[in-house]
């Protein structure tokens, strides 16, 4: 009898803690799918740029040929090849250089990702082209284990890695697959060379012995 003549008031109480948890979780905003902030920019990628409280300013377009995006007010500003975190700060500053915009806060989306590929030819075992990670990073000696490994006559010491920037200038980098396969030399994870990019040609020579 004392517990029933209680349950009105558990119930109660209950559904006053129900109501409350309810509240604070309504006042609490879901976060949104967010592109990641070191996803390094690429031709043809499709984004989503919006500068806050200014409607008539956010866009999408697609990055061009040359690495650009045109924009209103600003036109063309570069922004393959950077993060996009970088790019956010390159358009702010666009709008603050040209003093559309005092304190500019942009946020970019990648809505549509270019194709990334990479290839490797030469001495691996399985050569030809493999799609890159859309939001981390592959390095070369990734590419070569991906490829089933060096083959029995590869030169793994003086893998070419030959990259194209978007003004058509091509640089080549070499780099000791072997010895970091091996672990004789530990892998730099801040060396620019290891990291591929999309378009990137990666070639394992032949041994000449």
């Amino acid at each position: 009898m004392r517990f029933s003549s209680r349950l009105p008031f558990l119930l109660v109480a209950i559904g006053g803690i129900l109501a409350a948890v309810t509240a604070r979780c309504g006042d609490t905003p879901v976060p949104a799918a967010t592109t990641v902030a070191s996803y390094t920019l690429t031709n043809t990628d499709k984004l989503r740029i919006a500068v806050f409280q200014e409607d008539d300013l956010s866009s999408i377009v697609r990055i061009d040929a040359n690495g650009d995006v045109n924009l209103p007010l600003v036109g063309e500003v570069k922004v393959a090849g950077l993060t996009v975190s970088d790019a956010q700060k390159a358009i702010e500053n666009a709008y603050r250089d040209g003093r559309f915009l005092s304190k500019p806060q942009v946020t970019i989306t990648v809505e549509e990702y270019a194709s990334r590929e990479v290839s490797v030819e030469g001495q691996v075992r399985n050569p030809g082209r493999y799609p890159l990670p859309i939001e981390s990073t592959m390095t070369v000696v990734d590419l070569v284990i991906k490829a089933g490994g060096l083959t029995d006559i590869a030169r793994g010491g003086a893998v070419t890695i030959t990259r194209t920037s978007a003004d058509g200038k091509k640089t080549t980098y070499t780099v000791d697959v072997e010895s970091i396969i091996k672990g004789k030399k530990p892998a730099n994870p801040n060396d620019s060379s290891l990291q591929l990019q999309p378009g990137d040609i990666v070639y394992v020579p032949e041994s000449l012995i």
